[in-house]
């Protein structure tokens, strides 16, 4: 008999002497515990909330310098580089602004443009435009011919305090660089279906992007990357889509202190390189695929400083090589971080494991150490031993072992996880390296956890 096969031996033991109802109540408590965590972790927006606000209705009038037009389109058309047109009012119409260098900006009461379900309501097809506080809504139902509330095709352009509703795509970049969209709310249509939608930011070949304090809510994917480098995406908020953040083919990119909730996934990061992914929030993304952070496909990449809290599963690695998941903060998932189809060479040292339903899963015949530094992770379920008071501990800990990989292959079996037998397993594979079942191990875990449960200063992050 193998190792392997004595210790679930003798795990099989502990199935005579315990008891499903109180497996069943431990269930229920774990599920009520996640969604009390993930509720302190996410703000307190909804995309009711989000349309609530009441649109301009008087006539639409714009202003360029002194001379006054009821159309947009005729006041872009008269205007010269430099100038800004004033609007206010409601509009009716589609426009192309071919002029570069001009400001549309809202007055009074605010300035809405509806363009009747019909095409893209906004083209800026010119550089360094700028569209101000306008309200923007009713694009075509068409993902095919990217209908959008805004098409940006301008580089340099900017658009600040934008409101979009009613649209397929929220804003198409595509093929321009420098393009800047800050504080813009993008409500889609919750009458159609989420496979139909378009996404919030659609980013098409536009290096240098920067994204910052965006609100995204009921459209397909809420930021999405597709051959653009050089981005930068900061203090956006996204929730109730597929996924929040969605890459790919994107590399040298930076997504710092952005919060993904209520998603599918909170970050989809696929297929890309370089990237630096820092102080974001994924909160209760549990959708069919559940994941806080995807990574498939990535290489060279810092992860960092992130807080992964009460999804499914909080980090998925999925083929992925030479990145860095550090001092992340991984709390109350159902799975902490999953790695699988070979991913390798990846240092994962400093992170917080904390109640997790189970803090590690790697489908290997091997066993994988994800550190051989002098610092590991905290794991809340580890026996630390710190004899010397360094901060680490000088018994190992593997929280992905034999018990983990039986649970796995047989879900009946969870109900015996936390038996004496099953601790005991683990206990052995912690103690005594001679036992070298497949999994993960980290041989200096540590004996505290660097992080709170709760961001100290989220109140701080202006969702």
């Amino acid at each position: 008999m193998t190792d392997r096969e004595r210790w679930f031996a003798v795990a099989a033991a502990a199935m005579l002497v315990v008891s499903l109802a109180a497996a069943a109540v431990a269930a229920t408590d774990d599920a009520d515990d996640r969604e009390d965590v993930a509720e302190r972790w996410t703000p307190d927006v909804d995309a009711a909330d989000v349309r609530e606000e009441t649109p301009p209705d008087e006539p639409g009038v714009a202003t360029v310098d002194d001379r006054e037009f009821d159309s947009v389109g005729d006041a872009v058309d008269a205007a010269e580089p430099g100038d800004t047109v004033v609007l206010e009012g409601a509009f009716e119409e589609r426009v192309t602004i071919e002029t570069p260098d001009i400001t549309l900006a809202a007055a009074g009461e605010g300035a809405l443009i509806d363009g009747g379900d019909e095409d893209t309501v906004v083209h800026v097809a010119a550089e360094n435009v700028t569209l101000e506080e306008l309200w923007i809504r009713g694009s075509g139902y068409d993902r095919g011919n990217e209908d959008a509330g805004v098409l940006v095709n301008g580089s340099e352009s900017v658009l600040t305090d934008v409101r979009l509703t009613d649209v397929t795509y929220g804003v198409w970049i595509g093929e321009a660089e420098d393009v800047t969209v800050e504080e813009a709310t993008i409500v889609g249509r919750e009458d159609v279906p989420e496979s139909e939608r378009g996404n919030g930011i659609h980013l098409d070949r536009a290096d240098g992007a920067e994204l910052r304090a965006n609100e995204i809510t009921t459209v397909r994917d809420g930021i999405y990357f597709s051959w653009s480098d050089g981005v930068e995406a900061a203090q956006n908020t996204m929730w109730e889509l597929r996924y929040g953040v969605h890459y790919m083919y994107s590399d040298d990119n930076r997504l710092e202190s952005n919060v993904a909730f209520d998603n599918d996934v909170g970050f989809a990061i696929m297929v890309s390189a370089n990237l630096t992914i820092v102080d974001n929030v994924a909160a209760n993304n549990d959708g069919p695929s559940g994941q806080g952070i995807l990574v498939k496909d990535v290489d060279r990449t810092e992860l960092r400083d992130n807080a992964v809290v009460a999804n499914r599963n909080g980090f998925y690695v999925y083929n992925a090589h030479g990145n860095e998941i550090v001092d992340n903060l991984v709390l109350e998932n159902e799975v902490g971080v999953q790695f699988t189809a070979g991913s390798s060479d990846e240092l994962v040292v400093g992170n917080s494991f904390v109640a997790n339903g189970q803090s590690a899963y790697a489908p290997t015949t091997a066993q994988i150490a994800w550190n051989d530094s002098d610092r590991g992770n905290y794991w809340s379920d580890a026996r630390a031993v710190d004899l010397d008071g360094d901060g680490l501990s000088e018994t190992r800990h593997q929280p992905a072992g034999s018990v983990e990989t039986l649970v796995r292959e047989q879900p009946q079996a969870a109900v015996f996880a936390e038996s004496p037998a099953f601790d005991a397993v683990r206990m052995a594979e912690s103690s005594f390296p001679v036992i070298k079942s497949p999994g993960v191990v980290d041989h200096r875990p540590l004996a505290e956890p660097p992080h709170d449960d709760r961001r100290d200063d989220y109140a701080d992050h202006d969702h």
